[in-house]
C-alpha cells in the first residue's frame, strides 16, 4: 500500500475482542513506558499503529479498550483483522494465560510480592521482530527519548498515518519503504544501511516471530548477531521483548537481576549458577518475573 507521508489512511473497521486470560490491567500496561512508547496520561484507550506480522508490508491501527476480563479491540487495517488481534494479543502478553502467576504467587515469596505490587501488570512487548530490530538501530549509543524522536521522525516520513481514537498516530515504514530511507536528521549516515539490513531480514522472512519461537531462545539470540548493528544486548532485547516469551531466563540485563538478587536477600551477586537455580522456582513465568523485578523496581 502507497500512502502519501502524513496523509491518514481511512481503512474499514473491524471490532474484535480477545480475552485476557487473567489478571491483567491496561492502564498499567500503556503507562509502563517501553521502547518508543512514553505515555504521560491514560483516557481508557490504549492506542497501537504497527506493521502487521507476515510481510509487514500491510500495517493497522488499533484502539484497545478494557471491560473486565475482555479487550475490545477497534482495528483499522488491510490485513486480517484476526491477525491483527493475535499481534495485539502478544503486544500485550494476553496470549499467555496468566491465571498461574497467581499460583506461582502463593508458593514462591519472591513472586508473591511482585505479583502483589504489579496489580495486573504484564510485559508489553514490542510490535514485533522487525520494529524492536529497527529500534535496536535507532536507539543505539543514545537515550531512548533520543530514540523515540528517530522512530517518530522516519514514521512521519515514510510510515503510514492513522486515525486511532481521534489521535494520529502513524506506523512504522515497511521494509519496502525503508530500503528507500536515504537520510534521517540526527541519524548518523552509517546507520542507514543497518536499517536497510534490517529491512531485507524481514523481507526474507528472517524477522518472523515463528521463525524465532521455532528456535531455542539462545539460538535464536545468537542468530540474530548477524544481522547489521545487532550485538547481545540487541538480539536479547529482540527475543525475550517481541516474541511474547513467558517463561525464559535473561541472564545478561544487569537491572532486572540485581533486583531480582535484592528480592532473594542476597548480600552479594550470585553467580549464574545460583541465579539460575533460584530462578527454577518461577517457572513458567520466569521472563514475567524478570520484567516485574525491573518494573517496579
Amino acid at each position: 500500500m502507497s500512502t502519501l507521508a502524513g496523509s491518514v489512511v481511512v481503512m474499514e473497521r473491524h471490532v474484535l475482542t480477545i480475552p485476557t486470560q487473567g489478571p491483567f490491567n491496561l492502564r498499567r500496561s500503556a503507562l509502563v513506558g517501553f521502547g518508543h512508547r512514553a505515555e504521560s496520561g491514560f483516557d481508557g484507550v490504549m492506542r497501537l499503529a504497527f506493521t502487521v506480522d507476515g510481510t509487514h508490508e500491510q500495517t493497522a491501527g488499533v484502539a484497545v479498550r478494557q471491560d473486565g476480563d475482555e479487550l475490545h479491540l477497534t482495528i483499522q487495517t488491510d490485513a486480517d483483522p484476526q491477525r491483527v488481534a493475535d499481534q495485539v494479543a502478544r503486544v500485550l502478553s494476553v496470549h499467555v494465560d496468566g491465571t498461574g502467576f497467581a499460583d506461582l504467587a502463593r508458593r514462591d515469596p519472591v513472586a508473591k510480592a511482585l505479583y502483589a505490587g504489579a496489580d495486573g501488570l504484564r510485559p508489553p512487548q514490542f510490535h514485533s521482530p522487525y520494529e524492536a530490530a529497527a529500534w535496536s538501530i535507532l536507539s543505539a549509543r543514545r537515550s531512548a527519548a533520543q530514540g523515540r524522536v528517530l522512530r517518530q521522525r522516519v514514521s512521519e516520513q515514510l510510515g503510514t498515518a492513522y486515525d486511532v481514537a481521534g489521535e494520529r498516530h502513524y506506523a512504522f515504514p515497511s521494509p519496502s519503504r525503508l530500503m528507500t530511507l536515504e537520510h534521517l536528521q540526527s541519524l548518523p549516515d552509517a546507520s542507514i544501511p543497518r536499517l536497510h539490513g534490517i529491512a531485507a531480514a524481514a523481507v526474507a522472512g528472517d524477522l518472523a516471530p515463528t521463525r524465532r519461537l521455532a528456535m531455542e531462545p539462545e539460538v535464536a539470540r545468537e542468530d540474530l548477531q548477524r544481522l547489521p548493528g545487532i550485538g547481545p544486548f540487541y538480539s536479547a532485547l529482540i527475543v525475550y521483548r517481541a516474541l511474547g516469551l513467558a517463561d525464559v531466563l535473561a541472564r545478561i540485563e544487569p537491572g532486572s537481576r540485581a533486583a531480582l538478587e535484592r528480592l532473594c536477600g542476597a548480600t552479594q551477586p550470585m553467580t549464574d549458577d545460583e541465579f539460575t537455580a533460584r530462578a527454577e522456582a518461577w517457572r513458567p513465568y520466569r521472563m514475567w518475573t524478570t520484567f516485574l523485578a525491573r518494573a517496579l523496581g
